[in-house]
């Protein structure tokens, strides 16, 4: 337990202990003999994500093999429809004008990129910095709902629509017209969380003995190390963006109440935030009074949300209507709401988005 800590310590630095309050955790039988697979660094292996020390790596399928129903049913896909709605109620943030229009910045003559981004401290770090270079500039933080831009920005087939650049302020026809597909769109991870995901993906099982010994005693030198290490060497998630990691312990379900008053139905979460699910795990454990279930390792995967999301649309052995993603609590946040709080109401700026299309 004290390696996942060190892990999360590391990775997410000082945040404040965030609660899962969706429902109580409860340990899955079928998914809890995948706690006496062969372990790496003590930790169960998830996916083939952490295999540091094996040569053969697991993939997307193999988290797949882990996760599937036990009565052997094939789902079927989910409709592009209803992978919007999956990811609805998962706030990002962007950089807009005071009328909500998107603003789209060119790093370069031949680029422009606009950015969206999980934690609003980032989002409000690059508005700082925007604001810094020209005080004039009308700028704010706008939200939006990632279901409703994934396919209409995000991973839009085909043509996209023409984009309107101007100055914030400036009159609509000193506009330069762009072709849709002009500018990029970009999804940025917390980058804790995305360090995170490297530290998993490099880590050999004699990282995670050292890590293990040193305890509550890690040396700056240690996590340095480590740190270095992901930076470097993890096979994925190399990029700052578009590649955003999403973390699930497959002993791990929830009991979501019925909004009719039926029986409560188990769902399988999901975590953008590998602080807020390491807390949840590490609250519901303690509580155990079983000596056995006390020392259980969870069994950790990390997927990329966009690999994740193609699995949903081919019919699966996976219930994917019964995971539930997560979306990130901020630091200090109140977790009294769930993940029903995070849900875009129509009165909600994340329900709209100003100029960036009515979406």
């Amino acid at each position: 337990m004290k390696l996942l800590g060190n892990i999360s310590a590391i990775a997410l630095s000082v945040i404040g202990i965030a609660k899962c309050s969706t429902a109580a955790p409860f340990l899955s039988n079928a998914a809890a003999a995948s706690s006496r697979m062969d372990s790496v660094f003590g930790i169960a292996r998830g996916g083939g994500l952490f295999g540091g020390g094996n040569k053969k790596k697991e993939s997307a399928a193999d988290v797949a093999d882990k996760l599937r129903a036990e009565s052997g049913e094939t789902f079927p896909a989910l409709t592009q429809e209803e992978v919007e709605e999956w990811l609805g109620h998962i706030p990002i943030f962007a950089v807009t004008d005071s009328n909500g229009a998107g603003v789209v910045l060119k790093p370069d003559n031949d680029t422009s990129v606009m950015y969206f981004f999980f934690s609003p401290q980032m989002a409000n770090a690059t508005l700082a910095q925007l604001k810094s270079s020209n005080e004039a500039l009308d700028l704010k933080l706008s939200a939006f709902s990632l279901g409703k831009i994934w396919y209409r920005m995000l991973n839009k087939d085909g043509d996209q629509e023409e984009v309107k650049l101007k100055l914030p302020g400036a009159d609509d026809s000193e506009a330069e017209i762009l072709a849709g597909g002009n500018v990029e769109y970009r999804l940025v991870p917390d980058t804790r969380d995305l360090l995170g995901a490297r530290m998993l993906l490099t880590m050999t099982p004699e990282d995670g003995e050292e890590m293990k010994k040193a305890g509550d005693s890690m040396t700056p030198e240690l996590a340095q190390k480590a740190v270095e290490k992901a930076m470097t060497e993890s096979p994925e998630f190399k990029e700052n963006y578009n590649e955003v990691p999403v973390f699930l312990i497959a002993q791990m379900r929830m009991q979501k109440p019925s909004e009719e008053g039926g029986e409560p139905k188990t769902i399988l979460p999901m975590y953008f935030s590998l602080q807020t699910m390491v807390s949840t795990w590490q609250q519901f454990m303690t509580s155990q009074s079983d000596p056995e279930m006390k020392d259980m390792e969870p069994a950790i995967n990390v997927m990329n949300l966009h690999k994740l999301v193609e699995m949903m649309r081919e019919p699966s052995e996976i219930d994917f209507r019964s995971c539930l993603l997560l979306p990130p609590i901020p630091p200090g946040g109140a977790a009294g709401g769930g993940a029903a709080a995070a849900a875009p109401s129509a009165a909600s700026p994340m329900a709209s988005g100003g100029t960036l299309g009515d979406i």
